[in-house]
């Protein structure tokens, strides 16, 4: 799968996700689809700054600019991630906050600002997605050879096992601070999510 294949592939699976966040039965399936969904957005922006928008900015004529306004965009999107992974969960076994507080199916309150959240989230994702596949990616396609787009896909694919699996905001966005600072932050969110009993990545 060459990379804007791979990439359109990452967008179809995100809104699938929004919508089994719609059709969820219970509070944890809920929470579930939002990890899932930080993970996932995490990973593929991650992989996005790391290798496509470098390419982009080399071989696109206005790709600087092109390439500041995604990561403008990724900036917002990896702010609403973090205001989503900051909310308090249950724990998964005795439906217990951190704080010795029982919530469980009935917290009203996290369960709003989750839906708040997600809600702002799907809206800057489909912004997000609509100028990537209806600008970027023709552009690429067009000016990047076939060849070039399939090793690329190969690298995302191989990238994206080793891409922090948490939002990181404050973290560089650009090569080579990024390609420094990528690992670390993925081993860290590995420590973290083991620690808090989080599926593995």
């Amino acid at each position: 799968m060459d990379a804007i294949e791979l990439l359109k592939h990452d967008h179809r699976m995100v809104e699938q996700l929004f919508r089994d966040y719609r059709g969820a039965a219970s509070a944890r399936q809920r929470r579930a689809v939002v990890e899932t969904v930080i993970r996932e957005l995490s990973k593929h922006a991650a992989v996005e700054e790391l290798m496509v928008y470098p390419l982009a900015r080399k071989v696109l004529p206005d790709g600087q600019q092109e390439i500041d306004e995604h990561l403008a965009e990724h900036m917002g999107v990896k702010k609403t991630l973090l205001a989503l992974d900051q909310l308090p969960t249950a724990d998964r076994h005795s439906d217990t906050y951190p704080d010795g507080h029982r919530g469980g199916e009935g917290d009203e309150q996290v369960f709003e600002q989750t839906d708040r959240l997600m809600a702002e989230l799907q809206r800057e994702i489909e912004e997000h997605v609509a100028e990537e596949e209806g600008r970027l990616m023709p552009m690429l396609r067009e000016a990047v050879d076939q060849q070039t787009l399939e090793e690329l896909g190969r690298a995302l694919e191989k990238a994206k096992r080793t891409a922090p699996s948490r939002p990181h905001p404050h973290a560089p966005d650009t090569p080579p601070a990024l390609a420094m600072a990528a690992p670390v932050a993925n081993v860290y969110d590995r420590m973290r999510d083991r620690l808090q009993g989080r599926p593995r990545t």
